[in-house]
């Protein structure tokens, strides 16, 4: 089993030890007990975890134990437990560093909730698939335990990374571990539609507001009430649109379209870029005001080739997930295969590996996934490569001479869509421009007479 599946338990065995081991062994994951703080030391050496929980009765000066376990491994949490509590035991075992306090026995699914919040085994339940936050990386580590500290306020948090780092899936995190995980979670792509539609989207309209709108139809912002809503690509709004946001977070109220009063709304809103909004705002294409309001809780996203052995241990995870749901027989990844993976620079982070190992496995014919499995062609981590337009040389877009830009960029969009069977949203990310810009320039050519 996975080092990172198992939970140590500090403390000298006794029965509200045994008991929560059973409970935790029942939730699929590894406990270990460990009956003083040396061992645990020893046990952490060169070995990972997911969580450590430690025994307030049972265990020789718990709370500096608590103290000195946060220090040494910062990012993994560290719990307190104790059969008979108290709030200034509580309090005091918080201030030493420990992330939550439970009263033990603890009922089964309280103790879900505790695991799914700290144990970093987080399940979208939207997604179905068992996606989960996958990271040794102290980084990753460190920056999902800011997460589960901010989760409980109703700081907005602004994410900016590259394409494909997991934004979304940071967002979805967010939600599940704060106090609002059991209200929505609705999310929302401001690039993908013109600004009067986003509008209507994102505040609601009544009906006859304009045509089409034969019905009162509820916002995004009013779907997620009580929740929490991710505005995605919000440099992509609109400066006009934009005012309005600022006034839905100051005010904490909509204004449907066509509507003659504002409604009040209880709303999480965490907002996502690949872009420099800072760098947007210097160049008049994001407010600043609304740029603040945003940043109350900023989130950088480091790209997966700065993430260190995080790239092989997220292939794996991939691997296991894609042999089941392609009931493949389970093979393994060559020496070579894991060179290659290690060697490339993933320009297209997560997003690009989680593809690449799907169609490795669908491709793969021996009794392992080889280099040549991978279709990709290794270059140095710390290259500047940036994503190929099409496959290889083969594919290579031939100009004749005297091409104009005009003509050459239309050819490179349409080619680029081709490539990715007419997902817009990933051309643009593909070409380095907003799907709004792709759009425009897709109504240009088609409003172009033939020549």
């Amino acid at each position: 089993m996975d080092d990172r599946n198992q939970i140590l338990l500090v403390g000298r065995e006794n029965r509200e030890w045994t008991t929560l081991a059973s409970q935790i062994k029942a939730n699929g994951l590894e406990p270990v007990i460990l009956p003083s703080l040396v061992e645990a030391k020893e046990r952490l050496t060169g070995a990972p975890a997911g969580l450590i929980i430690v025994a307030i009765e049972t265990l020789h000066h718990p709370l500096e134990a608590v103290r000195e376990l946060n220090f040494l491994y910062r990012g993994l949490p560290v719990l307190a437990a104790a059969v008979k509590g108290s709030v200034s035991e509580a309090r005091e075992a918080i201030q030493m560093g420990a992330a939550d306090y439970l009263l033990l026995p603890i009922d089964d699914r309280a103790l879900v909730k505790v695991l799914e919040q700290y144990a970093g085994r987080f399940f979208d339940p939207e997604l179905g698939r068992g996606r989960r936050l996958v990271s040794a990386d102290g980084g990753m580590q460190k920056l999902l335990n800011q997460l589960r500290r901010v989760a409980p306020s109703k700081a907005t948090v602004l994410i900016q990374g590259e394409s494909g780092t997991g934004k979304e899936l940071i967002a979805r995190y967010l939600h599940q571990v704060s106090d609002r995980a059991d209200a929505p979670f609705v999310a929302i792509n401001c690039a993908a539609l013109p600004e009067n539609l986003l509008e209507s989207e994102l505040f609601g309209h009544v009906k006859g507001a304009f045509t089409g709108a034969v019905t009162d139809r509820k916002g995004k912002f009013q779907q997620a009430t009580g929740g929490s809503i991710l505005l995605d690509e919000i440099s992509e709004m609109s400066l006009n649109l934009q005012a309005k946001l600022l006034r839905v977070l100051q005010e904490g109220e909509v204004d449907p379209v066509g509507g003659r009063g504002a409604q009040k709304v209880d709303v999480r809103v965490i907002a996502s870029t690949n872009r420099d909004l800072k760098d947007w705002v210097g160049q008049g294409k994001f407010r600043e005001d609304l740029f603040y309001r945003l940043n109350v809780f900023p989130v950088r996203l480091p790209s997966l080739r700065q993430r260190g052995d995080d790239v092989l241990l997220l292939a794996e995870h991939f691997r296991k997930r894609f042999v089941t749901e392609l009931c493949r027989t389970d093979i393994p990844f060559s020496q070579d295969a894991r060179l290659a993976l290690k060697a490339y620079s993933w320009p297209g982070n997560v997003r690009e590996l989680e593809n690449i190992i799907q169609r490795s496995l669908l491709i793969a014919e021996g009794n392992e996934i080889t280099r040549a499995d991978l279709t990709i062609d290794p270059v140095p981590a710390e290259s500047t490569a940036t994503a190929p337009v099409a496959g290889g040389n083969d594919d290579a877009i031939r100009l004749p001479v005297g091409t104009t830009v005009r003509e050459m960029e239309e050819i490179l969009i349409r080619r680029t869509l081709d490539e990715v069977d007419g997902n817009r949203t990933r051309a643009a990310e593909l070409l380095g421009i907003s799907i709004r810009t792709l759009r425009n320039k897709l109504h240009e050519y088609a409003a172009r007479p033939p020549e």
